[in-house]
């Protein structure tokens, strides 16, 4: 199989990822949906030539050893790509996710302003979460590239693997991929919290060493941004604390409340034009009110309201209200937004007009342009 080929029709397509696995030709995903190539089918030899254009020998030892691996690399003049190999029914497989070359900028990303405006802050953690695919690096990389461009400040990133690659303009970046500059997450955070960082990214919390180094880097003056994989701020709460074993869950929370300025959850939808997906978009900001359902566990279950009211006052939304902002603008189809929001009967009665006269919630839903 011609790689190249394959890989600059990802580009040419739009495609978002490509998946090549024994016994079926290479499968490309356009907005959010699967789709065959016209190629030949993929056998294990074919596979095991494809391994050999893209691995390193280093990369192709680790991989015979550990049966799983995560890369990133670059074709140039055409893009960049994030590549996880392992195996399955015995033979190797390969998900490559297409990474653009430049950093997105947030006017072209369906972002809500408050978002862009979370990047600027001074300190404290900052949790972008979502289903994969959803858009998470690349809002992450909007963010830290808007501060790039704005302010004078010293950027550490920490990932696995390396994604969007940034060069320096008024700040300086310093990118570590785990693997090749750090040998894991707790390492390279505890080694980076010397190198005199303003703002630390981590590419994925994925155990309570991690979680615990970021909150500590955000408690002492730090501006920690990282992903976790949740649908929404409250199972993003929930999912925090229970990293920790349960004798340490009551300091967690305090000090989640403490440290935390914000969670942003994605979930891409598709347009009623059927060319492209928007974000939606649930922002929580972590308000007076909201380090307080954080701390007291008999109150997280109010954060959804806590969020749908505060979003004429500090700019938080839940995703109902995302959702029901595109459809009164046209961009999705009622179908869409019913398939993906938190409470259909609710989203419905909002449609109709049935709601109290003192429910300011939704009140600024929907106030933008038609599409």
């Amino acid at each position: 199989m011609d790689l190249s080929a394959v890989l600059d029709a990802v580009v040419k397509t739009g495609a978002s990822d490509l998946h090549l696995k024994a016994g079926s030709p290479p499968v490309l995903r356009v907005d959010g949906e699967l789709q065959l190539m016209d190629l030949p089918t993929m056998t294990k030899d074919s596979l095991v030539a494809v391994l050999d254009q893209i691995l390193t020998p280093r990369q192709r030892k680790v991989f015979e050893e550990t049966r799983e691996l995560d890369i990133g690399f670059s074709i140039p003049g055409l893009c960049r790509f994030r590549c996880n190999c392992y195996w399955q029914r015995g033979t190797a497989a390969l998900s490559l996710r297409r990474v653009t070359s430049e950093i997105p900028d947030f006017s072209t990303l369906n972002l809500p302003p408050i978002v862009e405006e979370l990047a600027h802050r001074p300190r404290g953690l900052i949790l972008v979460t979502g289903t994969t695919g959803s858009g998470k690096s690349t809002t992450l990389a909007s963010m830290l590239g808007s501060v790039n461009k704005a302010e004078r400040r010293n950027i550490i990133t920490i990932e696995d693997p390396i994604e969007y690659l940034h060069s320096d303009v008024k700040s300086i970046i310093s990118q570590r991929e785990i693997g090749a500059d750090s040998r894991s997450f707790p390492e390279g955070l505890r080694r980076v919290l010397r190198q005199d960082p303003d703002i630390i990214m981590i590419g994925e919390v994925r155990d309570s060493e991690t979680m615990a180094i970021a909150l500590m880097a955000a408690d002492t003056g730090h501006l920690v941004m990282s992903t976790l994989h949740t649908v929404n701020a409250s199972q993003t709460i929930e999912r925090v604390i229970s990293f920790f074993p349960p004798h340490q869950q009551k300091e967690v929370r305090f000090n989640l409340a403490n440290t935390l300025q914000a969670v942003i959850s994605l979930r891409l939808v598709p347009t009623t034009d059927g060319v492209g997906r928007v974000p939606a978009v649930e922002v929580m900001i972590a308000t007076a009110t909201v380090k307080e359902c954080i701390t007291d566990p008999q109150k997280q279950a109010q954060i959804r309201d806590a969020i749908q009211e505060g979003v004429s006052q500090y700019g938080m939304q839940s995703f109902d209200q995302s959702l029901m902002d595109y459809y009164r603008r046209g961009v999705i189809s009622l179908e869409t937004a019913l398939k993906n929001c938190t409470n259909a009967t609710e989203f419905e009665l909002k449609i109709k007009g049935i709601e109290g006269a003192s429910d300011s919630r939704w009140v600024h839903v929907g106030a933008g342009e038609t599409k």
